[in-house]
Order: structure tokens, then sequence, then C-alpha cells
């Protein structure tokens, strides 16, 4: 909903200069915006002002309705410009300045989210904060003008109350966000031991007491999808086991249920963020990129698992879907690289207008007897779902998937549906490339394009790791947050890059990983090596164990002084749970102890509270299940449809401890050293074999692919 295009008759602010979307969208109001940064709060220190702190994004709906509401107001503007520096960020470009000051409102008014709205002491110390707030006082809560004068006549009057205030929210802060000693005794979790399997029981337990069984996910109202708790719930059913029946009915369920209702786009595909009712019915409808990532690896995995089921193939179509409207919308398909969101909303009135639908706009675009079968497909009723406007729909099925074009003139009714909705002014798309989320967006094709047999996945998937390589990872070793700005034109100067988060490297890290096991490329390998050992020495707390979320500071600002040790996925999934996977994966690779031992030591940091995150915990689940069992790798040697055979019996079933490793004969004098060591030394031949390696031992090779299915 940013609305770039120039705006002759108003003075731009400096947020003009900005590079992200989001505060692009706000250089023609009237407050003095500033970025973060030192400069603001020097400023504030010299004027003896406290800071007001907006966090926000491009795709968040009532941060819109704010700027225009409050922040275009010029009385509004008057206030803030007159007592108050004004600091303005974007929460996807900063995600380490959002989640403390998140942690901070909440600490203060028991929620948070966006926009997050705080009031600052000119050192940046959080006193007094929450999230929207009306032009005036409704919606039972306070007008924002009369907060802005609350909070200056409190900083300018009595500013001991302010600083014992801002005292206690950053003692909250760093008790909230960080963990200190280890939870758990050395070694007790290491592979096999029965610590790690009873943790995993709790988890397990903790997230079927949670599911919903009537409309699938967990929980209630707001409905949020949990892919990593999918993950979870699939690995489990496909190890068979005294609880693999209820993890399966939890996971096809909640796939099902969320396939078929409005969170899912049954145009083009693709999930919005979450739904706002407990049956998926209405979502918010921006879209994400870390969304639809994670739930193409869920996807994939349980049509991979689940194969026999006769839910398979809308599990696969809706993977594919999810590519679909990836390729289509959120990816620069000339060099590689995914965007950051879709907008929900064109304009504050419409409220998801673009997605829904009256029966009469239905009927204007389809013939008479395309209408009467898209009315009962999709459930288009003359009182629909949308408060703003009733008349309108939000599409969702009432029966089974289409498949294949199974039904002509329900298929010819989806093609028309869609094509007149592309006529539509369509919301704005934030085309900024984050490095983290690129790395969960390439891991994902590449799981994709693997288990279902797609090769154009994968290769988009390499050139736009390629591209993230060449682009934020340095000689130094460092990493940027940021690969490309969606909205910095060739004339403008790049900006100072921003230092990558913990997340930003694990994610490569585990990205560059599934690209050495795709490709056996030992450039690869190598790279994962480097991340990781960066990621190791920026982040890792040796007195401690266990990942900080950012490199320590001397001149960090305000809560930036806490220190975070993120566990709880929300909602991508949790760094130390994603650096703990990534040591794991290269551990097996080096065969080197250190890597090992950093990541138990990074499980054992949590394994005292991570059973009270439960389903927030899912990602953890999944690194203690690598941990628990121990990794295993097959690798499939040769060409051909021999090689192919072997590569789909290994990819049967998910299992988030097993690798599978293609290779080409004259790649085997070449590989990491683990498995140079372990992996017998076979003359090359004709034909093609398996090699299944675990525990540091290879067993004999395979060649047919009805003997790899038993072993495995």
């Amino acid at each position: 909903m940013s609305d770039q295009s120039p705006k002759h008759d108003i003075q731009f602010n400096s947020l003009s200069q900005a590079a992200s979307a989001y505060l692009r969208s706000a250089q023609h109001q009237p407050v003095k915006w500033n970025e973060w940064g030192a400069e603001a709060f020097a400023r504030a220190r010299r004027e003896n002002k406290p800071v007001l702190l907006d966090v926000g994004a491009v795709w968040c709906h009532w941060c819109h309705v704010m700027d225009r509401e409050s922040y275009e107001s010029p009385e509004t503007a008057k206030i803030i410009n007159e007592r108050f520096v004004a600091v303005k960020v974007d929460r996807d470009e900063r995600p380490d300045v959002d989640t403390r000051y998140q942690a901070a409102v909440a600490a203060i008014s028991g929620q948070g989210g966006w926009p997050l709205t705080a009031f600052l002491t000119p050192e940046g110390r959080p006193y007094f904060g929450g999230t929207y707030f009306p032009p005036e006082d409704r919606y039972g809560r306070p007008g924002f003008p009369r907060v802005l004068l609350l909070m200056a006549d409190a900083f300018a009057n009595r500013r001991a109350e302010v600083e014992e205030t801002a005292d206690g929210v950053m003692h909250a802060i760093e008790h909230n966000e960080s963990f200190s000693g280890r939870a758990a005794p050395a070694g007790e979790l290491a592979p096999g031991s029965q610590a790690g399997v009873a943790l995993l029981e709790k988890l397990l337990d903790s997230m079927l007491k949670q599911f919903d069984a009537r409309n699938g996910g967990f929980g209630s109202q707001p409905k949020f999808p949990h892919p990593a708790a999918l993950d979870f719930l699939i690995d489990v059913a496909g190890r068979g086991g005294q609880e693999a029946e209820r993890a399966r009915h939890a996971a096809v369920v909640t796939l099902g249920k969320m396939a078929a209702g409005g969170i899912y786009d049954q145009l083009a595909g693709g999930f919005h963020r979450y739904s706002v009712d407990e049956r998926w019915g209405v979502p918010h409808f921006e879209k994400m990129a870390y969304d639809n990532s994670e739930l193409l690896k869920s996807y994939t995995h349980a049509a991979q698992t689940f194969a026999s089921m006769e839910s398979a193939p809308e599990l696969r179509r809706v993977a594919e879907d999810i590519l679909r409207w990836m390729d289509e919308w959120l990816s620069d398909r000339e060099r590689g690289g995914f965007y950051a969101s879709q907008d929900a909303d064109v304009s504050l009135e419409d409220d998801g207008d673009y997605f829904t639908w009256t029966r009469e706009e239905a009927a204007a675009v389809l013939a008479a007897d395309e209408f009467a079968a898209a009315e009962k497909y999709y459930d288009l009723r003359v009182v629909g779902d949308m408060h703003h406007h009733p008349q309108k729909n939000v599409l969702h099925r009432t029966g089974p998937a289409l498949l294949a074009d199974e039904d002509e003139v329900l298929a010819g009714a989806k093609r028309k549906m869609y094509a007149a909705r592309l006529l539509r002014k369509t919301p704005y798309v934030d085309k900024t490339v984050y490095t983290g989320w690129n790395g969960m967006c390439i891991s994902a094709y590449l799981t994709a394009g693997r288990t279902l047999g797609l090769n154009a996945p994968v290769q988009f998937a390499l050139r736009s790791l390629d591209r993230l390589l060449r682009t934020v990872w340095s000689a130094q070793g460092k990493m940027a947050h940021v690969v490309a700005y969606g909205e910095v034109s060739a004339e403008q100067s790049v900006p100072k890059p921003v230092d990558g988060t913990l997340e930003d490297y694990a994610f490569v890290a585990n990205a560059v990983l599934d690209a050495w096991e795709a490709t056996g490329e030992m450039r690869y390998f190598t790279a994962a090596r480097q991340i990781c050992d960066a990621m190791l020495a920026l982040f890792y707390d040796r007195s401690g164990g266990g990942f900080f979320d950012a490199e320590a500071d001397a001149g960090a600002i305000g809560a930036l002084t806490a220190r975070r040790k993120p566990l709880q996925d929300a909602p991508t999934p949790a760094g130390n749970a994603t650096a703990a996977t990534a040591l794991l994966r290269v551990a097996a690779l080096t065969g080197e102890e250190e890597y090992q031992t950093r990541a138990i030591e990074t499980l054992e940091t949590f394994a005292g509270i991570v059973e009270h995150f439960g389903l927030y915990a899912a990602s953890f689940g999944l690194a203690l299940r690598r941990a628990a069992e121990g990794l295993e790798q097959v690798c499939v040697i040769g060409d051909g449809a021999g090689a192919e055979e072997l590569f789909s019996a290994a990819m049967a079933r998910y299992a988030v401890n097993r690798s599978v490793i293609r290779l080409r004969w004259d790649q085997l004098g070449a590989l990491p050293p683990a498995l140079a060591e372990t992996l017998p030394h076979l003359p090359k031949r004709e034909g093609s074999v398996a090699v299944v390696c675990s525990g540091g031992a290879c067993l004999p090779p395979i060649d047919r692919a009805e003997q790899l299915r038993a072993v495995l």
C-alpha cells in the first residue's frame, strides 16, 4: 500500500532519503521523522526531549491507518515536532530494534504488535508504550494527541518517575530476553540420550493438546500457521510408534483445512499471514515470504511422507501453487532472489477488496454454468464475510480440491476469476531482498524442487543463493541483513549495510548446506563452514551457552544493550534452533567435534525451560530430533534412470535427520572431510549406487531401489 509517487504540493521529510519502502511511504508526512541511529538520540539529548518511536512495516494495515489518522495530521504533527524527537523504524529492516521494544511494550501494556508506539528517554530507554492509538478516544483506547501530551508532560515534570519506570522496563527486557547458565547437565542431550527423547515427547504432547480437531491448527482465534510444528508432526508420523497416527491426523487435518480456507489464496496460490477466526475463514490478507517458504516445506514434506494417502495429490497441488505464486509475485526472475511481502490492501478503505468477491463481481466475468459451479464451490453468498463491505466473500472451498482440471467448468471459472483479479489495482509488493528470508526461501525451493521432481525451482534457488553470497557475504567473514532494497534507484547512493543477525547467518548456512546436498559442489560446503565459523565467533556465548541474536555493540542505544537468545518461533524458526541445526549438519560433514559440542550446548542451554514454550518451540524440537537420532546421510552416486530411482527411494519419507546427497562419480575425489574418510572407496563403474552413512560409518553400496527402501 506504499505510494511512492511524487507529491509536488508538500515538503518531504528526511525519510525521502531512506532505502526502506516503509520509511519512504512516510516521506510526505508533516512529522519531522528521523531514522534509527545515534544522530537522532544525540539530538534528543541536546534538546532534552523524549523520543517517540514508531515501529511498523509496509505490509501492516493498522500502521497505515495510524499514519493517515495521526502522522498525516498537521495538528498532531505539531505536537510531535515541538515536544519529541520522532524516530520511525521498519521492523523488517531492523528486527533487532523491533524485538527489544516489542518486549518493552509487552512489559508495559501486556501486549505487542504493530504499529508499535513507544516513548523513550533520550538514552533510548522506554517508559511507556502501546500499539495502535486512535486520533481521539475510542475503542476503549485514549486518543493519540492526549497520550502525546501526557507523555511529554511526564518527561518534563515527573522525570524521576520516568527514569524509575524506564529502569523497571529495561530490567524486564533483560530478564525476559536472555537465558543465563546451562539449564541441563553437560552431555544430557547427547545423541541417543533418554533425556532428549523425553523432552521430544513433552513437546509432542503439548502440540497435540493444542490441536483443534474440528478446524485444524492449534488453539483458537486468531489462528496462525505453525509450519515448524507441522514438520515436527510429519516427522513423528513417518517414524511409526504409538503416537504416529495422532501426529499424522493432526498434520493432515490442519494442512487440509488451511488449504480449503480463506487463509489460502484460492486463485493465485500462497498463504496470507493469519486468520482472524478459528476456521481459517477470514485472513489478514498480507502475504509474507517467510510464511510461504516454510509452508511450502510443510506441504512438500506431507506429500512426501503421506504419498499413499488420498489427500497426497492435494498436498502436492498446494505446494506447487505456492511455488507458482512465489514465482509470479515474489521472485526477481532476472537476477535471482525473493522479495519480502505483498501488502493486504490497495487503500485503507478496501480491507482486502483485491482478494475478495461479491456475487455480482463473479457473475460479471463468468458464464452462467461457470458461475453456478463457482457459487457452490467457493460459497459465494449474498451476505459475505467482510464487515466494511458485507457483500464481499473471501473465497474458500466447500468441497474436495480441484485437481488437474478434473472439472473443466470450475477450472475455467478459476482461470477467468484470476484473470479478472489481475485487472484490479494490485496491492504493493515490497521488493526488498532480505538475507535471512532469502535463505529460508532458497531452502524451501530446493526442498520442493528435489522432492517433487521439479528442476526449475532448484535452478532458481541456486541462482538466488549465488547472488546472495556475492552480495552480502564479505571477505572479512561478515554478513549484511539486506541483499537489495526495492525502492533504491540506480541514481541513489546505496545505504550503509545493516549488520546481519543470527537468523541471517543461520538460515543462509542451512541454505548453502541444502545447495551442497543438491549439487555436490564443494564451494557450497566451504561457504557453509565459513558461515558457521563466523556465526560462532560473532554470536556464541561461550560462558553461558547458546547464541545471542546480534553482535555485541559497545555503542548500542537503549534497549539494544539487552542481549537476547532467541528460543521461540515468532513466527520464523528461532535463531538458536536454526543455528544448532546448521552446526549439527556441518559436524556430520567435517567430523570436527567443536561444531557438535556447540550445537549440543545450545540445546542444553534451553532444555530446562523449552517444554513451557510447547508449540512455539517446534524448531527447537526439530533440532533436538537431529541430535537425538543422529544424522543419516544417503549418498546417491551416478546419473540416469538408475540414480533417479535410488533418489526417489531415498526421498520417500521426510525425516528431519536425513540428508539425501546427489553426487556424480567424478565428484568423489573432492568431498567434505568426514565423507571422504567414511564413504567407501568406490571404483568408478557403470550405473548408480546409494550409500547410507551414519555414526561415522557407511553400509555397503546399494544398487536397487527396493533394497534401499528396506534399509531406510
